[in-house]
């Protein structure tokens, strides 16, 4: 059986916690140069820039909580962007997983109150060497960058989930697609099945219940019947085998006649030891067969034969006595019409029927884009007649 793959998290907890020190110490680290840059730049005094650095450090913690409290993580970095750059880079990753986490408004608010800060901050602390909308155009750029690289990671990360969604339903079609071929393949070996030994076993279950009836039976006679039940029990436990050689080599698709080692599915070239058989178990055959040995495709043939198996398989079972029709012909309409058709007797069929052949030629016609049709109906010399009929495209 097919196994459901298990889907891990993308971003395990501990990869975050540790990204998340990570970027904590770097900001620390940023924190200490931009101070120190503050300080040569004689815009920050010694004791400020040590209230700088501690702030800058101080603001770097926010970093731990800035994928569930981003927004509230930058305005709680506000004042501090008032009062130094020291926090700069921790403003930079709180922006940047903002846009990551595809809040576009809060992006946009926080980009105003980022240029706000920076701007009171120049504007109390100007640099000696920029003017003030220098530093702003700076920062605007700092900004930008920031958020093209989150677009950009996260277009990534979107593709990604895309191609690993695309993945799941490929598996889960593919799962569906080799379950439907199994439910496909196991209905056509119980067709085949059906179709190779319900006729065996009602051979040899007639003639068991002839030997059964007719006591009076001379020795010859018996020893005919049960020759002829020995050899129908042989040849369904041969189509048995063929059938499961097929079941264990996993046929698949493919046909059991194409199997190595397996007798060729029969088809019209068989019909005159089919006939033979049902004659043989007293069933009479009245064959009307038009064709003239006209050659047929294999597929057309082995449907006919199936057909007209299954017709003299239920005229034995429950027409016992009863004279069994069978017309092959081709109509003008360039079709093959094949009508077995035997008299409504009455009788109780001894044998037990699942009536599941009918229902597998239903299906073996439709797949040849042919037309089935069974049923009783009144004739004037027979009375009761049941028919089974069926018309079958015949290729040019």
């Amino acid at each position: 059986m097919t196994q459901h793959r298990q889907r891990q998290p993308e971003r395990p907890w501990l990869r975050d916690r540790l990204l998340d020190v990570a970027a904590i110490v770097i900001s620390c680290f940023c924190a200490l140069v931009l101070a120190g840059e503050a300080e040569s730049a004689g815009r920050l005094s010694a004791d400020q820039t040590f209230f700088s650095v501690v702030a800058g450090c101080a603001a770097s913690l926010t970093l731990w909580w800035r994928r569930t409290h981003p927004v509230a993580m930058m305005i709680l970095l506000a004042p501090v962007g008032a009062f130094t750059d020291a926090a700069a880079y921790t403003g930079v990753a709180l922006l940047y997983t903002l846009v990551v986490q595809r809040r576009t408004r809060a992006v946009a608010v926080m980009v105003a109150l980022s240029l706000v800060t920076a701007g009171v901050y120049s504007w109390r602390r100007p640099d000696p060497e920029l003017p003030l909308a220098g530093e702003l155009m700076i920062t605007g750029g700092f900004i930008v960058v920031t958020i093209a690289v989150a677009v950009a990671v996260r277009f990534r990360h979107d593709l990604i989930e895309s191609l690993r969604q695309r993945a799941d339903q490929a598996e889960s079609h593919a799962r569906l697609r080799a379950e439907r071929l199994r439910a496909l393949e196991r209905e056509r070996i119980a067709r085949e099945m059906h179709d190779a030994l319900a006729h065996r076993i009602s051979m040899v279950s007639l003639h068991a219940g002839a030997l059964q009836i007719r006591p009076d039976l001379t020795r010859d006679e018996v020893a005919k019947a049960a020759a002829t039940i020995r050899d129908s029990a042989h040849h369904a436990l041969e189509d048995l085998r063929e059938i499961l050689g097929v079941l264990r080599a996993g046929g698949g698709e493919g046909d059991p006649r194409s199997e190595p080692g397996l007798r060729p599915q029969p088809d019209l070239g068989h019909l005159g030891d089919l006939i033979a058989e049902a004659t043989g178990a007293g069933v009479d055959v009245r064959a009307e067969n038009h064709l003239n040995g006209t050659p047929v495709a294999p597929s057309l043939g082995r449907t006919v034969y199936r057909l007209v198996q299954e017709g003299l398989t239920n005229a034995g079972k429950h027409a016992s006595g009863a004279p069994v029709r069978l017309l092959l012909e081709r109509t003008g309409e360039g079709e093959l019409h094949v009508l077995v058709s035997n008299a409504v007797t009455g009788a109780t069929s001894r044998v037990p029927g699942s009536h599941a052949g009918l229902l597998g030629l239903a299906e073996r016609v439709e797949l040849v884009g042919g037309r089935l049709r069974h049923g009783i109906r009144a004739d004037p010399d027979l009375g009761n007649v049941f028919d089974l009929e069926a018309w079958l495209p015949w290729p040019t």
